[in-house]
């Protein structure tokens, strides 16, 4: 049998190099941390203090707020550590738990956006039957197998990678755990598992896409079929958050993990994956409370209620 010494931890190398570049690129994913937290966050303590968004729509956006804020917590906290003083080891153990956190929940994301799709085809198509369609029980099944989906197929992703053996070296080629950096450096066989994270990639991604584009088909159907300019408008603004969201995250992950290990280059990944694992998370919230006059209603109705009760306590 072949020696192989046991790998017990590993040296992520981080976004760059250049010194002189860790504190300017420290203070901006701070910046960037920072209105994720808030903008996520608030968004769900929004929708839940306001009876007036208490419905299939926004129970979703609330997961969503919840699963951008969890998978970007997976991975910014550790590299700001990594720019600020240069903690760039992370345990064997912790690695596959960055991995199953970011992996489990960007997957949930992918369900949920396939879910909102579905939730705009009722509300566009079917508008009579939209309470009788998207009920309450229907909406926590979505949101039930979208969390069931994501944390399986992280388990499969774990699994697969760390039942390699690691042997050659213990630097991770980017800032965290990522799928194809840690399989890059094993020294098994990796052609099975390369087929099976790709295969799983592309169900996953491609699953969900196909409901989106149906439900979009129909909507699309529907709002040509309107003769009331009013109708298409508000269709149209009722669909375009979503479809903004939805471009950004799958034209991400696309470029990220259905291209051939042999095409991939570290440097261009790195620079996609804080796209993907950093300023998604952000972006998101920021879209929907732009674009959507409930949420600004909303929020306006709270610093009002805020500074009403200030004035109270003045």
């Amino acid at each position: 049998m072949e020696n192989r010494t046991e790998v017990t931890q590993f040296i992520l190398l981080g976004v760059t190099d250049t010194s002189e570049l860790q504190v300017p690129l420290f203070i901006i994913f701070t910046f960037i941390y920072l209105i994720n937290v808030t903008g996520n966050l608030g968004m769900i303590i929004l929708i839940l203090s306001n009876s007036h968004l208490h419905t299939p729509m926004y129970f979703f956006l609330s997961n969503l707020s919840l699963v951008d804020f969890s998978y970007s917590s997976a991975v910014t906290p550790k590299v700001m550590a990594g720019l600020l003083i240069g903690d760039k080891i992370i345990s064997y153990n912790a690695c596959a738990a960055q991995m199953f956190l970011f992996v489990g929940f960007a997957t949930v994301e992918n369900y949920l956006l396939a879910s909102m799709a579905y939730d705009r085809y009722a509300a566009v198509c079917k508008p009579l039957h939209y309470t009788r369609t998207m009920t309450t029980s229907v909406c926590a099944h979505l949101a039930i197998g979208s969390y069931i989906c994501g944390f399986l197929n992280a388990s499969i992703h774990v699994g697969d990678i760390f039942s390699l053996f690691f042997c050659k070296s213990n630097t991770v080629h980017h800032f965290f755990c990522d799928v194809p950096a840690v399989m890059a450096l094993s020294c098994s066989d990796k052609h099975i598992n390369e087929v099976v994270l790709v295969f799983l990639s592309s169900f996953n991604v491609f699953f969900a896409l196909l409901v989106i584009l149906i439900s979009y088909l129909f909507i699309f159907l529907t709002i040509l079929n309107m003769h009331s300019a009013q109708g298409h408008q508000k269709a149209l603004s009722t669909c375009a958050s979503h479809l903004t969201t939805v471009s950004i995250f799958y034209g991400t992950v696309i470029f990220m993990y259905l291209q051939p290990s042999s095409s991939h280059s570290m440097d261009t990944d790195k620079m996609a994956s804080v796209f993907y694992s950093m300023v998604i998370p952000m972006l998101n919230p920021v879209v929907y409370s732009l674009r959507n006059k409930e949420v600004k209603y909303a929020f306006k109705k709270v610093v009002e209620k805020g500074n009403f009760s200030k004035d109270l306590g003045c």
